[in-house]
């Protein structure tokens, strides 16, 4: 059993190897804090905690360690949100603080979390199972005059563009056979509007596999490019996907890790694993907290590759899609700092969404 002050060791054992990197000792925590009692009494404190498994020491020192027993122990009853600095939340607003499509809302949001935490940012898109077609625009891009100089048949290259009612925009380039113009253009684009403007992604799937063009026969090889096209696009809506910034962060911490970091940049590159681990998050009761932001430390993430590292993530809303969002980097980390952060860019992007 841990006493209260053991507790306190470990608060301060925490804090200070996160601070320096450095293992600590008793002796400098007696000079670097006010325990009042001496470094024998520490010391005793420090071996209970080790019997406990709360520290370790490494191979060359004789000061001690957090074991990732000892940082669950320090993010589940130790560890205070740190308030924002108003330099923080004025970095929020600011960056976050400009209009923009999904896309680039996520972007700015991933960036600005790496920044905030120093850390390897994830965003996940939006669930989209909810989320409808808006509105489908062709763009007329040129056509291919069919002159000598052009070894091919006539082409008109368009850009397709998707829109979503939660703020997806998902666009194409399709070169179609033959020569269309505006009139033409407008005339398909109602029609396809007319199909899937207000049904669901896979609402709009089936409509988009049902669709029968009734028009000019010279059309028909252009509308099947077109429908096919639609069809990829609802389909890439319709995926689960994340956005990531900050991976030269990791290398930056390379000594946090035994061996190698480059195990750990392969495994964060395969979406479908991270995907999985946030999806685990959000429903681990062991992992997710009161204060919402859910922390994987250390060995928990061992399924996943990720033994050596700590997730931390939050969610937030995109007109009633979730998602998660959260940062990713080695069990020595600052948790309070970036718990607060990724709490505050969650509520904030979930509140710039809601408005847009």
């Amino acid at each position: 059993m841990v006493s209260d002050r053991g507790l306190d060791v470990l608060r301060v054992i925490v804090q200070d190897y996160v601070a320096s990197r450095e293992p600590v000792g008793s002796k400098s925590i007696v000079d670097r804090h006010a325990f009042g009692v001496s470094a024998a009494t520490i010391r005793n404190d420090m071996a209970l905690l080790e019997e406990e498994e709360l520290i370790a020491a490494p191979h060359t020192s004789s000061g001690r360690i957090p074991t990732d027993k000892g940082y669950r122990v320090f993010v589940d009853h130790l560890a205070d949100l740190r308030p924002l600095t108003p330099a923080q939340r004025q970095a929020i607003e600011t960056f976050l603080g400009h209009s923009g499509d999904l896309d680039d809302v996520l972007a700015r949001s991933v960036r600005l979390l790496s920044q905030l935490t120093h850390q390897v940012a994830l965003v996940q898109y939006p669930s989209l199972s909810r989320a409808k077609v808006r509105h489908i625009e062709f763009v007329l891009l040129g056509t291919s005059d069919g002159s000598a100089e052009s070894t091919g048949p006539v082409q008109t290259r368009i850009l397709s563009v998707l829109i979503t009612d939660s703020g997806g925009v998902e666009q194409r380039v399709v070169d179609l056979p033959g020569r269309i113009d505006e009139i033409t253009l407008g005339e398909l684009r109602a029609r396809f509007n007319t199909a899937a403007v207000g049904l669901s992604m896979g609402e709009a799937a089936t409509a988009l596999a049902a669709f029968v063009w009734i028009g000019s026969p010279e059309l028909t090889d252009a509308v099947h490019l077109i429908t096919a096209t639609l069809g990829e696009q609802v389909g890439a809506n319709r995926q689960d996907k994340l956005v990531m910034a900050g991976a030269a962060n990791l290398v930056r911490t390379e000594e946090d890790f035994q061996g190698s970091v480059y195990p750990v940049l392969e495994a964060i590159e395969e979406q479908v694993v991270l995907l999985r681990l946030f999806g685990e998050m959000a429903t681990d009761q062991r992992v997710s907290g009161s204060r919402g932001v859910s922390v994987s430390i250390g060995r928990e993430n061992a399924p996943f590759g990720l033994a050596e590292t700590s997730v931390l993530s939050s969610g937030y809303t995109s007109h009633g899609n979730l998602a998660r969002l959260g940062v990713l980097g080695p069990t020595r980390m600052d948790y309070s700092n970036n718990m607060a952060a990724v709490r505050a860019v969650a509520r904030y992007l979930s509140r710039l969404l809601g408005e847009n």
